[in-house]
């Protein structure tokens, strides 16, 4: 029986995409960072993460830099009469003090432009963000699935509980 289960988590572990590590830089934690695979030719690509901020002043992610894109931006979709729009974002995102804030699919996120080669699932991209107070700090984005709407999410019809489209 313990054997069984050993075998199973290390054959689960093995199965699954390595995740970004965390990163911290003053009261700010930021984990799950994320990237979406993009299609051969593609000049543009999504990144995601999460924010927390545990101090008492508010502060604000205004930009950033990676290894694999001439641009980086941070945007904002929305419905507006029913129809989806996106816009860069020119002040950031705000966290607040005791704040989450989650950049994900559908809503505020990481526009990569200027791709210099396309982005794969399972590889690792670099990228550094820019908060106004606490400064600049590394992160690792790890590239899922085309089309994923989770970390870890894979592309096209897996049917696992990490491919949930249509969840925002």
């Amino acid at each position: 029986m313990i054997r069984t289960a050993l075998l199973f988590a290390i054959v689960l572990a093995l199965s699954s995409p390595a995740m970004a590590e965390d990163a911290q830089v003053g009261t700010l934690k930021i984990s799950a960072a994320w990237a979406r695979a993009t299609p051969k030719g593609a000049s543009v690509g999504g990144g995601y993460l999460t924010v927390t901020n545990t101090g008492k002043e508010s502060d604000r992610l205004v930009g950033g830099s990676s290894d694999v894109s001439s641009g980086f931006e941070i945007h904002e979709m929305s419905m507006d009469k029913g129809v989806m729009k996106m816009r860069p974002v020119a002040d950031g995102v705000e966290i607040k003090p005791g704040q989450t804030v989650t950049l994900k699919p559908g809503g505020f996120h990481i526009m990569l432009t200027g791709l210099k080669k396309p982005l794969v699932q399972g590889e690792h991209i670099k990228g550094t963000l820019t908060f106004v107070k606490a400064g600049k700090v590394e992160v690792d984005f790890t590239v899922a699935g085309i089309g994923a709407q989770v970390p870890g999410g894979m592309s096209g019809g897996s049917g696992g509980m990490k491919d949930m489209k249509g969840m925002h």
